[in-house]
Protein backbone atom coordinates (compact mmCIF):
# COMPACT_ATOMS: atom_id res chain seq x y z
CA UNK A 1 0.00 0.00 0.00
CA UNK A 2 3.01 2.43 0.93
CA UNK A 3 1.73 6.28 1.29
CA UNK A 4 -1.02 5.16 -1.29
CA UNK A 5 -3.60 4.46 0.92
CA UNK A 6 -3.31 8.32 2.47
CA UNK A 7 -4.10 9.83 -1.11
CA UNK A 8 -7.70 9.22 -0.90
CA UNK A 9 -7.78 11.55 2.35
CA UNK A 10 -6.29 14.55 0.63
CA UNK A 11 -7.36 14.14 -2.79
CA UNK A 12 -10.79 15.84 -2.19
CA UNK A 13 -8.58 19.14 -2.68
CA UNK A 14 -8.94 18.65 -6.17
CA UNK A 15 -12.94 19.42 -6.06
CA UNK A 16 -12.27 23.18 -4.55
CA UNK A 17 -12.19 24.55 -7.97
CA UNK A 18 -15.28 22.73 -9.67
CA UNK A 19 -17.12 23.81 -6.28
CA UNK A 20 -16.38 27.79 -6.90
CA UNK A 21 -17.02 27.71 -11.22
CA UNK A 22 -20.13 25.61 -11.30
CA UNK A 23 -22.44 27.87 -9.80
CA UNK A 24 -21.35 30.20 -12.68
CA UNK A 25 -20.35 28.09 -15.87
CA UNK A 26 -22.64 25.10 -15.06
CA UNK A 27 -26.45 24.77 -15.13
CA UNK A 28 -27.62 23.97 -11.58
CA UNK A 29 -29.14 20.78 -12.50
CA UNK A 30 -25.80 19.49 -13.76
CA UNK A 31 -23.79 21.60 -11.20
CA UNK A 32 -25.64 19.62 -8.55
CA UNK A 33 -25.50 15.92 -10.23
CA UNK A 34 -21.96 16.25 -10.66
CA UNK A 35 -20.65 18.23 -7.61
CA UNK A 36 -23.02 15.32 -5.39
CA UNK A 37 -21.45 12.52 -7.64
CA UNK A 38 -17.95 13.31 -6.97
CA UNK A 39 -18.32 14.29 -2.99
CA UNK A 40 -19.99 10.66 -2.41
CA UNK A 41 -17.06 8.80 -4.53
CA UNK A 42 -14.40 10.93 -2.91
CA UNK A 43 -16.54 10.32 0.77
CA UNK A 44 -16.62 6.67 -0.04
CA UNK A 45 -12.93 6.03 -0.43
CA UNK A 46 -11.94 8.26 1.87
CA UNK A 47 -13.78 5.82 4.29
CA UNK A 48 -11.98 2.68 2.80
CA UNK A 49 -8.73 4.32 3.15
CA UNK A 50 -9.54 5.12 6.82
CA UNK A 51 -11.06 1.71 7.62
CA UNK A 52 -8.03 0.44 5.83
CA UNK A 53 -5.78 2.26 8.33
CA UNK A 54 -8.18 1.09 10.66
CA UNK A 55 -7.63 -2.29 10.95
CA UNK A 56 -3.73 -2.06 10.50
CA UNK A 57 -4.33 0.26 13.66
CA UNK A 58 -7.08 -2.30 15.60
CA UNK A 59 -4.34 -4.70 14.63
CA UNK A 60 -1.76 -3.29 17.51
CA UNK A 61 -4.63 -3.01 20.21
CA UNK A 62 -3.92 -5.60 22.56
CA UNK A 63 -6.99 -7.89 23.29
CA UNK A 64 -8.45 -6.86 19.71
CA UNK A 65 -10.37 -9.44 18.40
CA UNK A 66 -8.63 -9.09 15.16
CA UNK A 67 -6.69 -12.77 14.50
CA UNK A 68 -2.89 -12.36 16.30
CA UNK A 69 -1.24 -12.89 12.66
CA UNK A 70 -2.82 -9.51 11.41
CA UNK A 71 -0.59 -7.80 13.04
CA UNK A 72 2.37 -9.82 11.97
CA UNK A 73 5.65 -7.60 10.43
CA UNK A 74 4.71 -8.15 7.26
CA UNK A 75 0.97 -6.13 7.94
CA UNK A 76 2.19 -3.27 9.76
CA UNK A 77 4.90 -2.67 7.18
CA UNK A 78 2.78 -2.00 4.21
CA UNK A 79 1.74 1.11 6.17
CA UNK A 80 4.37 3.68 7.05
CA UNK A 81 4.45 4.48 10.57
CA UNK A 82 1.74 1.94 11.26
CA UNK A 83 1.20 2.48 14.90
CA UNK A 84 0.45 6.08 14.87
CA UNK A 85 -1.08 6.33 12.05
CA UNK A 86 -3.18 3.06 13.18
CA UNK A 87 -4.10 4.56 16.47
CA UNK A 88 -5.25 8.07 14.62
CA UNK A 89 -7.35 6.50 11.85
CA UNK A 90 -9.06 4.49 15.12
CA UNK A 91 -9.71 7.82 16.58
CA UNK A 92 -10.81 9.34 12.75
CA UNK A 93 -13.18 6.81 11.78
CA UNK A 94 -14.90 6.81 15.17
CA UNK A 95 -15.63 10.61 14.68
CA UNK A 96 -16.23 9.76 11.18
CA UNK A 97 -19.48 7.20 12.20
CA UNK A 98 -20.59 9.41 14.82
CA UNK A 99 -20.56 12.32 12.81
CA UNK A 100 -22.20 10.89 10.06
CA UNK A 101 -25.23 9.03 12.37
CA UNK A 102 -25.72 12.13 14.42
CA UNK A 103 -26.34 13.85 11.14
CA UNK A 104 -28.51 11.02 9.59
CA UNK A 105 -30.70 10.98 13.25
CA UNK A 106 -31.31 14.97 13.23
CA UNK A 107 -32.30 15.04 9.52
CA UNK A 108 -34.70 11.90 10.06
CA UNK A 109 -35.99 13.28 13.42
CA UNK A 110 -36.25 16.73 12.06
CA UNK A 111 -38.38 15.56 9.45
CA UNK A 112 -40.44 12.89 10.66
CA UNK A 113 -41.56 15.88 13.28
CA UNK A 114 -42.49 18.33 10.27
CA UNK A 115 -44.60 14.94 8.68
CA UNK A 116 -46.23 13.98 12.00
CA UNK A 117 -47.15 18.28 12.42
CA UNK A 118 -48.98 17.77 9.29
CA UNK A 119 -50.49 14.55 9.36
CA UNK A 120 -53.82 16.36 10.18
CA UNK A 121 -53.40 18.66 7.81
CA UNK A 122 -56.23 17.63 4.37
CA UNK A 123 -54.40 15.76 1.70
CA UNK A 124 -56.30 16.79 -1.41
CA UNK A 125 -53.08 19.29 -1.55
CA UNK A 126 -49.67 19.31 -1.29
CA UNK A 127 -49.65 23.24 0.06
CA UNK A 128 -50.31 23.81 3.39
CA UNK A 129 -50.44 27.47 4.85
CA UNK A 130 -50.12 27.75 8.05
CA UNK A 131 -51.14 30.85 10.30
CA UNK A 132 -47.58 32.56 11.81
CA UNK A 133 -46.36 35.55 11.88
CA UNK A 134 -42.99 34.38 11.06
CA UNK A 135 -42.01 34.38 7.36
CA UNK A 136 -41.07 31.14 5.81
CA UNK A 137 -41.05 28.65 2.97
CA UNK A 138 -40.57 25.19 2.82
CA UNK A 139 -40.77 21.79 1.05
CA UNK A 140 -41.01 18.86 3.42
CA UNK A 141 -40.05 15.53 1.70
CA UNK A 142 -43.00 12.60 2.19
CA UNK A 143 -45.02 10.62 0.71
CA UNK A 144 -46.50 12.97 0.08
CA UNK A 145 -43.97 15.53 0.02
CA UNK A 146 -46.00 19.20 1.27
CA UNK A 147 -45.17 22.38 0.84
CA UNK A 148 -45.34 24.85 3.83
CA UNK A 149 -45.59 28.60 4.08
CA UNK A 150 -46.25 30.63 6.69
CA UNK A 151 -49.32 33.53 6.05
CA UNK A 152 -46.66 36.44 6.95
CA UNK A 153 -44.90 35.08 3.59
CA UNK A 154 -47.75 34.41 1.43
CA UNK A 155 -49.02 37.89 2.84
CA UNK A 156 -45.58 39.66 1.93
CA UNK A 157 -46.15 38.40 -1.77
CA UNK A 158 -48.57 39.43 -4.36
CA UNK A 159 -50.18 36.92 -6.28
CA UNK A 160 -47.41 36.59 -9.39
CA UNK A 161 -44.99 36.14 -6.73
CA UNK A 162 -46.78 33.44 -4.40
CA UNK A 163 -46.68 31.56 -7.75
CA UNK A 164 -42.86 31.44 -8.38
CA UNK A 165 -42.58 31.08 -4.95
CA UNK A 166 -44.68 27.31 -5.05
CA UNK A 167 -43.34 26.73 -8.23
CA UNK A 168 -39.88 26.96 -6.74
CA UNK A 169 -40.93 24.66 -3.46
CA UNK A 170 -42.47 21.93 -5.64
CA UNK A 171 -39.33 21.77 -7.75
CA UNK A 172 -37.64 21.22 -4.51
CA UNK A 173 -40.09 17.86 -4.14
CA UNK A 174 -40.17 16.87 -7.59
CA UNK A 175 -36.53 16.82 -7.97
CA UNK A 176 -36.18 15.08 -4.73
CA UNK A 177 -33.35 18.11 -3.71
CA UNK A 178 -32.82 16.78 -0.12
CA UNK A 179 -31.47 13.64 -0.91
CA UNK A 180 -28.74 15.65 -2.88
CA UNK A 181 -28.56 18.05 -0.02
CA UNK A 182 -28.11 15.01 2.87
CA UNK A 183 -25.49 12.83 0.18
CA UNK A 184 -23.66 16.34 0.47
CA UNK A 185 -23.71 16.79 3.91
CA UNK A 186 -22.83 13.00 4.99
CA UNK A 187 -19.93 13.46 2.42
CA UNK A 188 -18.62 16.41 4.22
CA UNK A 189 -18.80 14.49 7.55
CA UNK A 190 -16.72 11.81 6.14
CA UNK A 191 -13.88 14.69 5.12
CA UNK A 192 -14.14 18.24 5.98
CA UNK A 193 -12.42 18.64 2.45
CA UNK A 194 -15.72 18.11 1.06
CA UNK A 195 -17.29 21.24 2.49
CA UNK A 196 -16.82 23.76 -0.50
CA UNK A 197 -18.71 20.93 -2.71
CA UNK A 198 -21.54 20.75 0.34
CA UNK A 199 -21.88 24.40 0.28
CA UNK A 200 -22.19 24.69 -3.93
CA UNK A 201 -24.75 21.75 -3.87
CA UNK A 202 -26.56 24.01 -1.34
CA UNK A 203 -26.45 26.57 -3.46
CA UNK A 204 -27.05 24.74 -6.77
CA UNK A 205 -30.60 23.16 -5.75
CA UNK A 206 -32.02 26.45 -4.85
CA UNK A 207 -30.61 27.68 -8.12
CA UNK A 208 -31.89 24.67 -9.64
CA UNK A 209 -35.23 25.19 -8.36
CA UNK A 210 -35.55 28.86 -9.17
CA UNK A 211 -34.67 27.78 -12.42
CA UNK A 212 -37.52 25.65 -12.55
CA UNK A 213 -39.98 28.21 -10.86
CA UNK A 214 -38.80 31.06 -13.84
CA UNK A 215 -39.05 28.23 -15.53
CA UNK A 216 -42.98 28.00 -14.26
CA UNK A 217 -44.29 31.39 -13.82
CA UNK A 218 -42.66 32.23 -17.82
CA UNK A 219 -40.95 35.24 -16.06
CA UNK A 220 -37.30 35.38 -14.91
CA UNK A 221 -38.39 38.62 -13.52
CA UNK A 222 -41.15 37.91 -11.67
CA UNK A 223 -39.01 35.15 -9.74
CA UNK A 224 -36.14 37.21 -8.62
CA UNK A 225 -38.63 39.72 -7.35
CA UNK A 226 -40.34 37.14 -5.21
CA UNK A 227 -37.11 35.75 -4.16
CA UNK A 228 -35.24 39.17 -3.06
CA UNK A 229 -38.76 40.03 -1.63
CA UNK A 230 -39.11 36.84 0.45
CA UNK A 231 -35.25 37.30 1.54
CA UNK A 232 -36.23 40.89 2.82
CA UNK A 233 -38.71 39.21 5.06
CA UNK A 234 -37.13 36.58 6.12
CA UNK A 235 -35.55 36.74 9.85
CA UNK A 236 -34.53 33.21 10.07
CA UNK A 237 -34.23 30.00 8.44
CA UNK A 238 -37.89 28.69 9.40
CA UNK A 239 -38.56 26.10 11.65
CA UNK A 240 -36.97 23.31 9.91
CA UNK A 241 -33.11 24.60 8.73
CA UNK A 242 -32.25 21.07 7.56
CA UNK A 243 -34.55 21.63 4.38
CA UNK A 244 -34.78 23.46 1.57
CA UNK A 245 -36.22 27.48 2.22
CA UNK A 246 -37.36 29.33 -0.24
CA UNK A 247 -35.12 32.48 1.65
CA UNK A 248 -32.36 30.78 3.25
CA UNK A 249 -29.83 32.49 4.74
CA UNK A 250 -26.94 32.72 2.16
CA UNK A 251 -26.19 33.93 -1.75
CA UNK A 252 -29.49 35.39 -2.31
CA UNK A 253 -27.86 38.24 -3.99
CA UNK A 254 -26.22 36.29 -6.19
CA UNK A 255 -29.49 34.08 -6.67
CA UNK A 256 -31.38 37.12 -8.22
CA UNK A 257 -28.20 38.04 -10.39
CA UNK A 258 -28.08 34.88 -11.96
CA UNK A 259 -32.11 35.26 -12.49
CA UNK A 260 -31.80 38.91 -14.05
CA UNK A 261 -29.07 37.43 -16.26
CA UNK A 262 -29.76 34.73 -19.28
CA UNK A 263 -30.31 31.24 -18.48
CA UNK A 264 -27.32 29.01 -18.36
CA UNK A 265 -27.60 26.14 -21.39
CA UNK A 266 -27.21 22.49 -19.80
CA UNK A 267 -23.98 21.68 -21.83
CA UNK A 268 -20.49 20.67 -20.71
CA UNK A 269 -18.09 23.49 -20.54
CA UNK A 270 -15.60 23.48 -23.28
CA UNK A 271 -12.35 22.04 -22.23
CA UNK A 272 -10.30 24.67 -22.49
CA UNK A 273 -12.10 26.83 -20.33
CA UNK A 274 -11.23 27.22 -16.60
CA UNK A 275 -14.84 25.54 -15.77
CA UNK A 276 -13.96 22.63 -18.25
CA UNK A 277 -10.44 22.14 -16.60
CA UNK A 278 -11.46 22.41 -13.10
CA UNK A 279 -14.32 19.65 -13.89
CA UNK A 280 -12.04 17.75 -15.51
CA UNK A 281 -9.04 17.95 -12.30
CA UNK A 282 -11.99 17.08 -10.18
CA UNK A 283 -12.64 14.13 -12.16
CA UNK A 284 -9.15 12.55 -12.39
CA UNK A 285 -9.20 13.48 -8.41
CA UNK A 286 -12.24 10.58 -8.43
CA UNK A 287 -10.61 8.56 -10.25
CA UNK A 288 -7.21 8.52 -8.35
CA UNK A 289 -8.91 8.46 -5.46
CA UNK A 290 -11.26 5.30 -6.17
CA UNK A 291 -7.89 3.71 -7.81
CA UNK A 292 -5.42 4.40 -4.92
CA UNK A 293 -8.44 3.64 -2.19
CA UNK A 294 -8.96 0.07 -4.47
CA UNK A 295 -5.02 -0.76 -4.54
CA UNK A 296 -4.60 -0.57 -0.90
CA UNK A 297 -7.79 -2.75 -0.20
CA UNK A 298 -6.57 -5.42 -2.50
CA UNK A 299 -2.80 -5.09 -0.92
CA UNK A 300 -3.98 -5.20 2.16
CA UNK A 301 -6.88 -8.56 1.57
CA UNK A 302 -3.67 -10.44 -0.15
CA UNK A 303 -1.56 -9.63 3.32
CA UNK A 304 -4.38 -10.65 5.54
CA UNK A 305 -4.86 -13.85 3.94
CA UNK A 306 -0.98 -14.44 3.87
CA UNK A 307 -0.78 -14.05 7.12
CA UNK A 308 -4.09 -15.74 8.13
CA UNK A 309 -4.14 -19.01 8.68
CA UNK A 310 -6.75 -21.14 7.24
Amino acid sequence: MGFFVFLPLVLPLTSWPIARLAEHHLHPRSAVRLLSWIGVSMAVCSTLALGLLFVVGTAQIPGNPLPDSWSDPEIRTAVPFHEEVGTAAVVGLVTVLTACSRSLRRHLRIRARALRALSAMPLDSDLVVLPDPEPYAYAVPGAPGRVVVSTAMMDSLDVDEQRALLAHERSHLANRHHRFLLAAQLASCVNPFLRPLQKAVGYATERWADEEAAGSVGDRRLTARAVARAALVTRSAGPAPSFAAFAAPGPVPRRVTALLSPALRESWPPPASPAGLAAMVAAAGTAASAVFALNAAVALLLLVKAATPW
